[in-house]
């Protein structure tokens, strides 16, 4: 097929800096517009400087929304319902969404997460991207669901890094207040959980019990480490094979046995997930990156899921070891 065009609104922050740097690897796609209102006539690079040396492009403030055959909305959470009440965009033009304001499915939006909604993506016109903690906690839960094994309620213990805040100063995103600190915020409240008891529910309908999740901020830049337990009745070997069968025709999704660890997935697209029996329960280990599979590596997925794209494309991206 010819190239997709891609147009972003947003293109300043962290995600719209990951989202081009992914793109700019991807062999299927071409940039229509880079928008950011703040940043206009700048070279990207001046804001992403990892990207120096990889493109000239600038930043415009681009309003022809029909020069591009897809739109990333990378701005922050309620900006992207604001920018569609003010802007009209052509039926030709896809959408793929990276804030909050459509993960209910409203507006006629399918819910981004492939391994839940994979078949549904194909060819949609507007895609909601999940958020990065929900993704984690639903990689962890989904196979749990889709068995109708989700007996009791849920719990909870999942970390994030610094960039899950946003590019925004604010007093708990300070190098000098997160170095050496960690702190829990939103126990219980978590936006995130709207949209996992969402999931859970299209998998498992009579699914009542409540996720009790405590989010912790992480001293450290990027990555999520969620670990989430529930009863679980069968053997540590069932337990694993049961993930492993629901993730076998998922390309980024894996359950192991074995010990994890962050650093297997940051810049990478993947979600590892380490299954465990201990006791009475299942405990399982859900690892990602919150800018990658927790936002914009996810969002090039659901991309190339729309267009017909091999899913794979553009995302072989290589954790960092050391």
């Amino acid at each position: 097929m010819q190239s997709v065009k891609v147009g972003i609104i947003g293109g300043a922050g962290y995600t719209g800096g990951e989202l081009l740097r992914i793109l700019l690897g991807h062999p299927k796609i071409e940039f229509a517009f880079v928008n950011s209102a703040s940043q206009t006539g700048k070279h990207v690079w001046e804001i992403h400087k990892d990207l120096f040396g990889s493109t000239d492009l600038k930043f415009s403030n681009e309003k022809d929304l029909g020069k591009a055959d897809v739109l990333f909305l990378c701005s922050g959470h309620g900006q992207s319902l604001k920018f569609l009440n003010e802007n009209s965009v052509p039926e030709k033009v896809k959408i793929v969404d990276l804030s909050t304001d459509f993960r209910d499915e409203s507006n006629g939006f399918v819910y981004g997460l492939p391994e839940l909604k994979r078949e549904e993506i194909r060819g949609m016109q507007k895609v909601a991207n999940p958020g990065c903690f929900a993704t984690s906690i639903q990689l962890a839960l989904l196979p749990l669901a889709h068995k109708g094994l989700l007996k009791n309620d849920v719990h909870v213990s999942a970390v994030t890094g610094s960039t899950g805040a946003g590019q925004s100063l604010s007093a708990t995103g300070h190098f000098s207040w997160r170095n050496n600190n960690i702190s829990v915020y939103k126990a219980f409240t978590h936006q995130h959980l709207k949209e996992i008891g969402q999931s859970l529910r299209q998998l498992q309908g009579d699914f009542v019990h409540d996720v009790n999740f405590i989010p912790y901020r992480g001293n450290f830049t990027r990555g999520i480490m969620a670990n989430v337990y529930t009863a679980f009745e069968g053997s540590a070997e069932e337990a694993l094979a049961l993930y492993q069968e629901y993730y076998q025709a998922h390309p980024f999704t894996f359950a192991i046995d074995q010990t994890i660890d962050l650093k297997m997935v940051v810049n990478t697209n993947k979600c590892i997930v380490q299954v465990q029996k201990q006791g009475k329960h299942i405990l399982i280990t859900s690892i990602i990156d919150n800018l990658v599979k927790g936002a914009s590596g996810q969002a090039v997925q659901n991309m190339n899921l729309i267009f017909g794209l091999e899913e794979t494309t553009g995302l072989s991206l290589k954790p960092v070891g050391f």
